[in-house]
């Protein structure tokens, strides 16, 4: 499994995150939609109508969300290409799975990135070995996949990341689950830190040094990254910058692409 394969492709894809999860109206979503029902901004060719307005239209939460590949591997892979639309039994069937393919593959995506970590190369072979047992699952029938229990493979495989995460950043602070939501943390050295889980709604992070950092689930939801340093940062994943805000001056890790929506 690739890199590659671990993005998004929408093109081959059968619009499931359009689909199976609900919306709640919000400040993300515009409307509610119960679960596995079609947006109504989802064409017949599985695409959204409206996907270069979402934030205009009042759908951010849809400009951050990531499958992390899942919707084109059980929509191509899983199901074979047959889609869901005229098909009840297979539609039950596809919205069951997603959400546990989806999971899977974030947690694919953790390990790949833990492997690519240097420092933390005294776990790679279990780290490969938990990768390789992951992508079992994911070949799994639709009926075993939708089985898999999510919980348990988090458990298993959490111990690795947060071991790579120690070797990579050394001796960091620990901020793990800080509620630093607007918090005035502006430019704060945060280098190595561990800031898993963190609550960095809203948060002042202007000019902050957060090379190395660890911010597996660190909420930056409105999150201010003007002029921050990146570099290097640990699971720090796309969706996490698409959700905050920044500039030309903010440096963002490696893999990782500028947000249309920062300031020039």
């Amino acid at each position: 499994m690739t890199d590659l394969e671990l993005r998004a492709d929408c093109a081959n894809c059968f619009g499931l995150c359009c689909v199976v999860p609900a919306f709640t109206a919000s400040s993300d979503f515009a409307i509610d939609k119960p679960a596995g029902k079609p947006c109504p901004n989802l064409g017949t060719d599985h695409r959204c109508g409206i996907h270069a307005e979402l934030r205009e239209r009042g759908f951010p939460g849809c400009t951050v969300f990531d499958c992390f590949g899942a919707g084109q591997r059980v929509s191509q892979v899983t199901f074979g290409g047959h889609g869901w639309r005229g098909d009840p039994a297979t539609a039950r069937s596809m919205f069951a799975v997603f959400p546990v393919a989806r999971a899977l593959h974030e947690l694919l995506w953790y390990l790949t990135e833990a492997l690519a970590l240097p420092a933390a190369r005294p776990v790679h072979p279990e780290l490969a070995k938990a990768r390789d047992d992951l992508i079992g699952l994911t070949e799994a029938s639709p009926g075993k996949l939708a089985a898999v229990d999510v919980t348990a493979e988090r458990v298993k495989a959490n111990p690795l990341l947060l071991k790579a995460s120690e070797l990579a950043r050394g001796n960091g602070p620990d901020r793990r689950g800080a509620d630093l939501a607007g918090a005035s943390l502006r430019n704060a050295r945060l280098g190595r830190a561990s800031l898993r889980g963190a609550l960095l709604i809203g948060a002042d992070l202007r000019g902050a040094d957060l090379r190395r950092a660890d911010l597996t689930g660190a909420d930056l939801r409105g999150a201010e990254l003007s002029g921050a340093d990146l570099t290097g940062a640990i699971f720090c994943t796309q969706a996490q910058l698409d959700a905050a805000n920044g500039d030309a001056a903010t440096r963002v890790p490696a893999g990782r692409t500028r947000p249309a929506h920062w300031r020039a």
